[in-house]
């Protein structure tokens, strides 16, 4: 792979590099992993013709709740605004075969035709929260290519609001009006980590949309309670109709303004150290699946813990043992 003609694609903006770049980072492949790596590290030197860094948004909300309509139509309005705009969107992939629908570029459809914009749907290949590993290397792809402005969406189950929380500037937080429970199944740590609240779909209920909101801001005032600083505004909008959206942009504009230059900075430098760890970790599950002495004792391991013959503390620690001998050899 010719990977400096690859990052001078990027570069130029390159709708093709870019694809091959983000499927490269993307890839298992020892030899990609390495090629990946060269890029990575090439494009993050890359200084975009802009006074400052790219916004990167995280959205996500339980299923149903208009994710990809919402950022279909926020996307539009951004470009039409003369931004760049790049979107991420994560799709869960099988537990048993791994695969994926990857189905949102085919429910952003206006959005993927706008020439100033590009989607692009990944698998979460069974990573924690749904979100995928090379997301973070995406972001980097898109930036060097130009894009101002980076959507991450999330499959919005289990941990993958933590996760992509831990990858932005912003994360917005998209929730529905229910009769008398909207409260219900939000957990306290959603509202922690949210710095925008929006509630969707104002135009099929907009009593009870209103309603919701003003529970929601009472429960953040808890949740915020003696805080100085920044506490997240709730909102209602309707990615359907536009409604509302323009205000929940200037939310996150005004989140990003309270961060400051420093506090942007410091936050971005704290992911850079947390994703550190992370490839870190990933690396080691990778050498763990390719080692000679793992493989050699994977399936009587396997048999006997499936037969109770062996726990699994043990188990574990023979599999550990069967790794560390690779060193020894």
């Amino acid at each position: 792979m010719d990977v400096p003609a690859l990052i001078e694609g990027v570069r130029s903006g390159g709708r093709a590099a870019i694809s091959r770049a983000i499927t490269l980072v993307e890839s298992s492949r020892a030899d990609h992993r390495a090629a990946a790596r060269e890029l990575v590290g090439e494009l993050s030197g890359t200084r975009p013709p802009r006074d400052r860094p790219a916004v990167r948004v995280g959205v996500s909300g339980v299923p149903g709740v208009g994710k990809s309509t919402f950022i279909e139509s926020l996307g539009t309005r951004l470009t039409g605004q003369g931004h760049r705009v790049g979107v991420l969107a994560v799709d869960p992939s099988s537990v048993r075969t791994g695969g994926s629908v990857l189905g949102d570029k085919t429910r952003m459809a206006r959005l993927s035709a706008d020439p100033a914009a590009y989607v692009r749907a990944s698998p979460s290949s069974g990573t924690l929260g749904g979100v995928a590993k090379a997301t973070s290397q995406a972001m980097v792809v898109l930036e060097a290519a130009g894009f101002d402005v980076v959507l991450v969406e999330t499959v919005g189950v289990g941990q993958s609001e933590v996760t992509v929380a831990g990858m932005v500037d912003t994360f917005l937080f998209l929730t529905l009006a229910r009769t008398g429970d909207q409260l219900q199944g939000i957990k306290k740590g959603i509202l922690e980590i949210s710095d925008v609240i929006a509630v969707n779909k104002s135009d099929d209920r907009e009593t009870e949309t209103t309603a919701a909101a003003k529970e929601l801001a009472g429960a953040l005032g808890f949740v915020h309670r003696g805080s100085k600083g920044w506490v997240p505004p709730v909102l209602t909008c309707s990615g359907r109709s536009g409604a509302g959206l323009p205000e929940v942009w200037e939310a996150v504009l005004r989140h990003r303004e309270s961060l400051g230059a420093d506090g942007l900075a410091d936050r971005r430098a704290r992911q850079q150290l947390d994703f550190t760890w992370a490839l870190i970790r990933d690396e080691l599950e990778e050498r763990l699946r390719r080692s000679p002495g793992v493989a050699a004792v994977r399936d009587e391991v396997r048999a006997q813990v499936l037969s109770g013959r062996l726990p699994a503390t043990a188990a574990a620690d023979v599999v550990l043992a069967a790794f560390d001998e690779d060193d020894v050899r």
